[in-house]
């Protein structure tokens, strides 16, 4: 296949960042003479919304769903027919319709006529196409119109799983090959579902190599949809992580990735992007081509579907519009029974969910449940919505669904009271590292919220002054210490099961297996214990912590934040010992200060992410900035500055142009005032009472979200 790399390929990051609907103009897509254009419209992560509607509130959403993305998608074709459409995985399930009655019976299923309706070009599985087993997934398949793509998941005899690890599409005389591959960490959450344990999944760059070697001159364009993040999720050696791709696979034209529920786009070297989920938005790449099918110029942007009129010809397909009246009748005909008060605390913070730093009456039923349907010692329960909660009153399936998301079924395995012990261990991951002066417990950006199990049938302490690894105290069962060499019956759902296996955290084997899904369980219980009463046994508790509940600054802080005037202290504590004067965005970050001069660097870390940021380096004796650049080293410790070692002008390369300002220099750093830094910067910080705020848009690579 002959190179197609053309000196104006590299374009400058974010370009199109702000992606609005309006932003078709017909211009931009004019072609030169010989010139072909192409625009590829990718979507990842929908999990089963088709409709655009939410089951859990019975209410239609505004701003995502299939039916959006399909108008939009009849928009772009309108106006250049050689319009590509693609998906990159998680994609029939997710919803009640998805999980609670198309997956016992996948006959006529609404997502495959969806994709049908829309006349996608390629589907590449995701993750969760897995959940409900091969034999499932493979009927569904079989409804689907357009190639199934699974380049790096082979059947035993190394055939593709789904017949197909790539397809060429035709637009204009252009020929685009998409390779698909999904993460091949698919066995450590559905290795044990029907069929997944015959299946091999290969490191995702070697299927793609394999794939362009057979592609050969076959192509003009080659595009990869990987379900995977760009980092490693569990590998060490780059095997589920989508960079590896572009490492090992210089031939690759296109990427767009899914699974982290992230909106990212980058243009550095070739056009790379991934959505949000839920169908909330697109990505959108257009490619110029001259007539030699190189490609002359390459841009991705996101585009937002809020506001988009949902297509009601999509909504009319007869399967998705029965889909949508069964699913919908399912839940609101159905009283399954009554809360006879609210289950969840009421937050003392916003945002920080009292269901992770405490007890609650939530996590007590759901464990309630599995232990009563498994007979089991112990079982862990996560709290995998940071808002789900029974409200008083009449309680449906979408209740069930909002405290219980995930279709999971539940295992027991014989577990000794030190792999236990590491299991709650590696739970207390999730939150922080408690230091003297945080006014909040937060929670630990690394690891997800589904991730954070609490646990039922033992009392513990968790003592949140001490590091990851040793902060479970205290652990007694049945009213005796939890010794290592003691035996427990261990009751969790089957992707934690798979998960701590893969981990190396337990090593029993499954003994037992529910017929039922933890919400169909929740359901039976309802119907047993009706009205349902909200019950909590406060078997653990956080230790180790001052949060200082009587200071008024403390109050203080929570007033804003509860006000909406600063942002929820999520990943990170207030900590009433550090400065605390710089505000971005809302979030609360120090910077060394003494009259009204700031250190540059603590500037650059407050202002990673956004628009504003830059960094900063000592090039050869000079500092030097580089606006809308990445500034990624570690955070400097706190520093009081008594006072400056020399005052002066400096002379900053910004960009690579000299700008001269006042600075003041201690311990090696300089220090600027806000002035210099609008100057340096070209924006527009304001302070108050020795504070700097700034509103920035997010840059246009800061990604968000967590997998799935």
């Amino acid at each position: 296949m002959k190179q197609r790399r053309s000196g104006i390929r590299t374009l400058l990051a974010g370009l199109l960042a702000a992606a609005l609907l309006v932003s078709l103009v017909p211009a931009a897509l004019a072609a030169g003479t010989g010139e072909t254009h192409i625009t590829i419209i990718g979507t990842s992560d929908t999990h089963g919304n088709i409709w655009g509607y939410s089951y859990e509130d019975m209410k239609e959403s505004t701003g995502d769903g299939l039916a959006r993305v399909s108008t939009y998608v009849s928009q772009v074709r309108a106006e250049n027919p050689n319009t590509i459409l693609v998906d990159v995985g998680d994609t029939i399930q997710g919803t009640i319709m998805t999980d609670d009655l198309y997956s016992k019976d996948t006959a006529n299923h609404p997502v495959p006529a969806a994709l049908n309706y829309m006349k996608y070009d390629a589907w590449t599985l995701g993750n969760h196409e897995f959940n409900f087993g091969v034999d499932k997934l493979k009927s569904i398949i079989a409804q689907a119109d357009m190639p199934v793509l699974a380049a790096n998941i082979k059947n035993a005899d190394g055939s593709y799983l789904t017949g197909a690890g790539y397809t060429i599409v035709d637009r204009g005389g252009v020929k685009v090959a998409i390779i698909g591959v999904d993460t091949p960490n698919i066995p450590r959450w559905d290795g044990t579902k029907q069929g997944v344990d015959s299946l091999t999944f290969e490191p995702l760059a070697d299927a793609v190599a394999a794939c362009i070697k057979e592609i050969g001159s076959k192509a003009d364009v080659i595009m990869v949809c990987a379900h995977a993040g760009l980092e490693a999720e569990y590998s060490t050696d780059g095997a589920d992580a989508a960079k590896t791709i572009l490492e090992k696979c210089p031939e690759v034209d296109v990427l767009q990735m899914g699974h982290t529920h992230t909106s990212y786009i980058n243009n550095d070297t070739i056009p790379v992007g991934e959505t949000k989920n839920n169908a909330g938005e697109v990505v959108r790449y257009d490619l110029t081509l001259n007539a030699d099918k190189e490609i002359t110029s390459a841009t991705v942007e996101t585009v937002s579907m809020k506001d988009v009129a949902p297509d009601q010809g999509l909504r009319s397909v007869p399967a998705i519009k029965t889909a949508q009246e069964k699913t919908v009748s399912f839940i609101q005909d159905n009283v399954l029974g009554h809360a006879a008060a609210d289950f969840q605390p009421v937050n003392e913070i916003k945002g920080i969910p009292a269901g992770r730093i405490m007890d609650t009456a939530v996590i007590d039923l759901i464990g309630t449940v599995q232990l009563e349907n498994s007979g089991a010692d112990v079982t862990a329960v996560a709290l995998f919505k940071d808002t789900s909660d029974l409200k008083k009153g009449d309680l449906n399936y979408g209740n069930m669904f909002d405290i219980y998301k995930y279709p999971n079924v539940l295992y027991t395995v014989k577990v000794t009271g030190a792999e236990m012990k590491a299991y709650m261990e590696w739970a207390a991951e999730c939150w922080n590292q408690w230091q003297p002066g945080d006014i909040n417990i937060s929670f630990n950006p690394d690891k997800a919220g589904y991730l954070h199990d609490h646990f039922c049938g033992l009392n513990y302490e968790v003592n949140l002054s001490k590091p990851a690894g040793q902060r479970i105290e205290n652990v007694t069962f049945k009213g005796a210490p939890l010794t290592d060499d003691m035996t427990l019956t261990l009751c969790v759902n089957d992707y934690r099961y798979t998960g701590l296996k893969n981990e190396g955290i337990i090593s029993g084997e499954k003994e037992w297996e529910s017929s039922s899904s933890v919400r169909d369980m929740l359901v039976a219980y309802l119907a047993q214990h009706d009205p349902l009463e909200p019950v909590v046994d406060n078997n653990w508790k956080i230790t180790g912590v001052d949060l200082q509940l009587d200071n008024p600054e403390r109050a203080a802080y929570i007033e804003k934040i509860n006000s909406g005037a600063l942002a929820t202290p999520y990943n990170k504590s207030i900590n009433l010992n550090e400065a605390n004067n710089v505000v971005v965005n809302g979030k609360l970050y120090s910077a060394a200060e003494l009259q009204g001069f700031y250190r540059l660097r603590d500037i650059a870390t407050a202002f990673a992410g956004t628009t504003a940021g830059f960094n900063v380096e000592w090039v050869k004796g000079q500092v030097v900035i580089t606006t809308g650049a990445a500034y990624t080293t570690a955070a400097l410790p706190a520093v009081t500055v008594p006072a400056f070692e020399a005052s002066g002008t400096i002379t900053v390369l910004v960009d690579g142009k000299p700008v001269d300002v006042a600075a003041e220099l201690y311990q090696g750093n300089y220090y600027v005032s806000l002035g210099a830094i609008n100057t340096l910067l070209g924006i527009q910080a304001t302070q108050a009472d020795g504070v700097i705020t700034l509103t920035a848009d997010k840059a246009a690579d800061a990604g968000n979200g967590n997998a799935g």
